[in-house]
C-alpha cells in the first residue's frame, strides 16, 4: 500500500487492476472501507481521507460539495485515473453524484451506501446546530455528538450484537477535527443535488430498514430519477441495518459489491 500526500489529502493506493476511488461521508475516513476492502480485490483501490476529515481535516477555507468534487477528480489526474468505479457512503454519495454528472466519461459505475440526493430542510438546520455544537465545545461537544449518532445512525441490533461496529463508528466521529467537522457539517447543510439526468453509468444504491438518512422509500424514488443509468439501477434494503451500511453489514455489503462489480466486466 501506499500513501500520497495531494493537495493535503492523505490518500491510500493499494492493489492492481480496474481502478475504484473511495469516497467517505461525515465523520467518516478511509476506514469507513476497511470493511469491504476483500471485495475489492484484483482493484487498485484509491481511499480518500476527504477535506476537512481525518488525516486530511488540516485543509483551508471552506467545504462545499464542488470542492469535494474537485478533490476527487484532482486525485484521479494526478494517479492518472482516468476510469473507475466510484463507491460512496453517505454525504460521499451526493460528491460522486456530482463528479458522475460532471464527468460521465471517467465513472465506470456508482455504488452508493446510505445514498441521498441532498439533505432535507430539517436535516440542513440539523447540521448548522450540529457545526455550531463542534465549534463552540471543541472536543466535548465532539464526544456529545459522537455518543448521539453512534444511537441514532446503527441500528438497534448494531448496538447489541456488535459492539464493535458500534465502537468504530463512535471512534470515527469522535476522533475528527472540530472546526473542521464543523465546516464539513455546513457543507453536508448547503449540498444541492447533482443533475442526476447526466449520470450514464451503471448504479448500485444500497441502504439499512432502519436508516433514518437514507431511508428505503427514499432510495427507491432516487433511483427513479436516474432516468439514464446505463445497466440500470439496482436498490438494495438491509434488514436489522442503519446508515452506517458498511460497518454494519458488512458481508451483505461486500456480497452487493462483488457481484456489482463483476457485471461491469
Amino acid at each position: 500500500m501506499a500513501l500520497h500526500l495531494i493537495d493535503k489529502l492523505a490518500v491510500e493506493d493499494e492493489g492492481e487492476g480496474d481502478a475504484v476511488v473511495c469516497v467517505h461521508g461525515l465523520g467518516g475516513s478511509s476506514n469507513t472501507w476497511t470493511p469491504l476492502m476483500g471485495a475489492l480485490a484484483g482493484h487498485r483501490v484509491l481511499r480518500l481521507d476527504m477535506p476537512g476529515s481525518a488525516r486530511s481535516a488540516g485543509v483551508s477555507g471552506p467545504i462545499t460539495i464542488e470542492r469535494l468534487a474537485e478533490a476527487v477528480l484532482s486525485v484521479c489526474g494526478r494517479l492518472g485515473i482516468t476510469r473507475a468505479h466510484l463507491l460512496g457512503h453517505s454525504m460521499g454519495t451526493i460528491v460522486c453524484q456530482h463528479v458522475a454528472a460532471a464527468q460521465p466519461k471517467l465513472v465506470r459505475s456508482l455504488a452508493l451506501f446510505g445514498p441521498l440526493i441532498a439533505p432535507a430542510e430539517a436535516a440542513r438546520a440539523t447540521m448548522r446546530t450540529r457545526a455550531a455544537k463542534a465549534r463552540g465545545e471543541g472536543l466535548g461537544g465532539m464526544q456529545e455528538i459522537a455518543q448521539a449518532l453512534m444511537h441514532a445512525a446503527t441500528a438497534a441490533e448494531t448496538r447489541q450484537r456488535q459492539p464493535a461496529a458500534a465502537a468504530f463508528v463512535r471512534e470515527s466521529l469522535m476522533r475528527q477535527d472540530p472546526e473542521a467537522y464543523a465546516r464539513s457539517c455546513e457543507c453536508l447543510a448547503a449540498a444541492q443535488p447533482a443533475e442526476l439526468a447526466r449520470i450514464a453509468a451503471p448504479v448500485l444504491l444500497v441502504t439499512g430498514d432502519e436508516d433514518s438518512v437514507a431511508p428505503p422509500q427514499n432510495v427507491r424514488a432516487m433511483a427513479e430519477k436516474l432516468v439514464h443509468a446505463k445497466g440500470g439501477v439496482r436498490v438494495v434494503v438491509l434488514g436489522r441495518c442503519g446508515h452506517w451500511t458498511p460497518v454494519e453489514r458488512p458481508e451483505d455489503c461486500a456480497r452487493e459489491l462483488r457481484a456489482f462489480l463483476s457485471s461491469q466486466r
